[in-house]
């Protein structure tokens, strides 16, 4: 996968992400949850197109690092939807499958790339 397939997905992750959330019934707990869900979600592609841009290695580790992190944290937020039974978890797992995915694909860059920064320093 190139980095425009990257991009499109991080982007599509979010705008699923965005439609689902505007699904749900305004409730306190679902509002909290929904809205901390957006922020990582979307924080996924904003941090690895700044990736993509950086200005040296260090910031392109540090901005996949932060994907991957966001990608893990978005994770979590819907695992806490479906453990509260907030939200039926058959519509959760397309969405939980996808932030899993992005969370290894970031784990794997963020890998690679600190292995390739290591041996220049050789």
């Amino acid at each position: 996968m190139d980095k425009v397939e990257l991009q499109k997905r991080t982007q599509k992750f979010a705008v699923n992400i965005i439609k689902f959330t505007e699904t749900l019934p305004n409730r306190r707990a679902i509002n909290v949850l929904s809205n901390q869900l957006l922020r990582s979600s979307t924080s996924i592609g904003t941090n690895y197109r700044a990736a993509c841009k950086g200005k040296s290695p260090a910031d392109f580790i540090n901005k996949i690092v932060i994907s991957e992190e966001e990608a893990d944290e978005s994770i979590y937020w819907l695992d806490l939807m479906i453990e509260s039974e907030l939200v039926d978890s058959a519509h959760l797992a397309p969405l939980k499958k996808e932030a899993t995915e992005l969370t290894a694909i970031f784990t794997a860059i963020g890998k690679t790339a600190k292995e390739n920064q290591k041996n220049k320093k050789k």
